[in-house]
């Protein structure tokens, strides 16, 4: 096609088999993306005279970049800040490292190896080794690792996400092939969390929980580890189905607010979604 850049990737292409692969392998294909977008090219840096970078060489800013009294190490891999993006004043960040274009690193974040932001996305807090997809929102205190998070969520202010058994045994999480819960092998696996799902404030999500398409959880105490698609409440109340049309209304609101388009398209694939996942609402109750 005459009027698309072409771009040769040398690197070995690795298939995903599993959704927790999405983060393990993330530190590794971040080096490669680093070199791939960088090369050739200079970073516009920052002027700000209260941002330390370790290892600057290894630290790519892009034009429209605002980097405010930060650290930035990339001592053990790269860091790379996308077009348009704020790292906002006493934010640490350790690469490998990915901020992509339009999104902002909240006051005071700690974001630890192995991290992707972005697009249109606000993260703060702490943070380590997880994935964020586009237009999700983490803006607050609280801790989430070893995850990855899809588009258009929302976790709520000390939303706190575990990544880690107090045995130290291997974490077992929700496998839709299984139709059960599988073997990860790993002894660090926080939540999956999929697209358009919002927790409530103070919301905490156990080891190796996976939560739907769709869902609000919110309530004391944690959810179970396998949440439906479309699921509403948590707690000692339990859960209902949340009703499709009061979901695309939510979801029409929050794309409206970032500028974007809820379209026929997205609405088919919502749609035909629920139904695909009926059968996991095990109760019989709509909110």
């Amino acid at each position: 096609m005459p009027d698309k850049k072409r771009i040769d990737y040398d690197p070995e292409i690795k298939l995903l088999s599993k959704t927790w692969q999405i983060f393990q392998w993330n530190g590794d294909e971040i080096r490669k993306d680093f070199n791939i977008i960088t090369k050739r090219r200079v970073s516009w840096g920052t002027d700000d005279p209260h941002t330390h970078m370790y290892n600057e060489p290894a630290i790519f800013i892009e034009k429209g970049a605002k980097v405010r009294a930060s650290i930035l190490n990339a001592t053990n891999g790269p860091i790379y800040i996308g077009k348009n993006t704020e790292v906002s004043e006493g934010s640490m960040i350790r690469g490998p490292f990915a901020l992509c274009d339009d999104s902002i690193i909240s006051m005071g974040a700690k974001i630890r190896e192995n991290t992707t932001v972005g697009p249109g996305c606000k993260v703060g807090g702490e943070v380590s080794n997880t994935v964020f997809f586009g237009y999700s929102n983490k803006s607050h205190d609280g801790y989430i690792g070893n995850s990855v998070v899809g588009e258009w969520c929302n976790f709520g202010a000390n939303s706190v996400v575990s990544n880690m058994k107090n045995n130290l045994m291997p974490v077992k999480i929700w496998d839709y092939t299984k139709g059960g819960f599988g073997d990860t092998g790993l002894q660090f696996c926080g939540s999956m969390v999929a697209d358009h799902t919002k927790l409530g404030i103070g919301t905490t999500l156990n080891t190796g929980t996976v939560i739907g398409v769709g869902s609000n959880v919110f309530g004391e105490g944690f959810p179970r580890k396998f949440v439906s698609s479309f699921a509403w409440g948590g707690g000692a109340a339990g859960f209902s189905t949340f009703k499709l049309m009061k979901f695309e209304e939510t979801a029409q609101r929050v794309m409206d607010l970032k500028g974007k388009e809820f379209n026929e398209n997205e609405r088919a694939i919502l749609q035909k979604v629920f139904e695909v996942t009926r059968p996991y609402r095990i109760w019989d109750k709509e909110f």
